[in-house]
């Protein structure tokens, strides 16, 4: 057995999904391998040929890959796919792009969103928004796996893998990058963040949400809002956390002004310790809180800031 991981990165370092990806392929069995493909991406490779359990990296480098279209990427991972028994990315919005086209053509059904590795055919993930754990056994000779990060603890440093440089497949024509609009922020970034802050609709409107703000900066978090509070329009689309935004388990989460809707709560409930206030004492929230305080939001928050001093 061998496992093959596409890693997700900027060029010059690896993003933080990619390590946890790597400790999932471990718990498959066999050599893990991983495939650098971008442009200018040698900071990528030497950062991947670093982490322990890594056995080789493979380094596709051309201009083509450099946006890392899903297109081009596909093709290169299927370039080396031959003598693989299990293909893995990061379930991000990277991941799900990619790895349902490497699936397609080699004919296998993908295992999606993996929490757990029972053995080298059988896994666990989540179903009906995490309140059931499915366990799901592939007979397929290639498994095609996405993995849902926080279920796994990030691979460590310490590895001196063999990097390998390959020839990279031709452009596929097929998609041209046109542009990307990158949000710019002080803050952590949500997915990896440590700490998170979140608002929901209890927040009220945009400039409520800006009470949150020093909260944040007080315990150096990420900032994420619930999907009532994003489609009010109180906050940007990618703090969204939840079963359709981004699934964290960061150590600490403080959710403000949050009912706790079970889609939210399949975004979440995986954080060591959560946080919660809202006016409602009989808020699903509560439901999974380590700790809960009943109140208006609009004091609690600046007394909780206060007291942080």
């Amino acid at each position: 057995m061998a496992a093959l991981v596409i890693a997700e990165h900027d060029n010059v370092s690896l993003k933080a999904g990619t390590l946890n990806t790597i400790a999932a392929a471990a718990q498959c069995g066999g050599e893990v391998t991983v495939l650098v493909a971008g442009s200018g991406c040698s900071g990528a490779a030497q950062a991947a040929a670093a982490i322990q359990g890594v056995t080789r990296v493979l380094v596709a480098d051309s201009a083509h890959l450099a946006d890392q279209l899903a297109e081009n990427i596909a093709e290169q991972a299927l370039a080396v796919a031959s003598g693989f028994s299990h293909i893995l990315a990061p379930a991000t919005a990277h991941g799900k792009n990619v790895l349902p086209r490497v699936a397609a053509r080699l004919d296998v059904a993908q295992v999606s969103d993996i929490i757990g590795v029972v053995s080298p055919d059988t896994f666990t993930r989540p179903i009906y928004a995490g309140n059931a754990i499915a366990t799901v056994q592939s007979s397929d000779a290639v498994k095609v796996i996405t993995v849902r990060t926080t279920g796994f603890d990030a691979a460590l440093q310490g590895g001196s893998a063999a990097v390998e440089t390959l020839t990279p497949v031709a452009d596929s024509g097929r998609s041209s990058f046109v542009g990307r609009e990158l949000a710019k922020s002080d803050r952590p970034e949500l997915a990896g963040a440590k700490i998170v802050v979140s608002g929901g609709r209890g927040m009220g409107s945009a400039d409520n949400f800006k009470i949150l703000d020093p909260l944040a900066d007080k315990l150096g978090a990420a900032l994420g809002a619930s999907r009532a509070a994003v489609d009010a329009g109180y906050a940007p689309n990618d703090w969204q956390v939840g079963q359709t935004g981004k699934i964290v388990a960061p150590q600490l989460y403080v959710a403000i002004g949050i009912s706790g809707a079970i889609q939210h709560l399949a975004g979440m409930k995986d954080s060591k310790v959560i946080v919660a206030v809202n006016k409602d004492e009989e808020a699903p929230i509560f439901g999974v809180a380590d700790y809960g305080l009943v109140g208006d939001l609009f004091q609690a928050v600046p007394d909780i800031v206060q007291e942080l001093g």
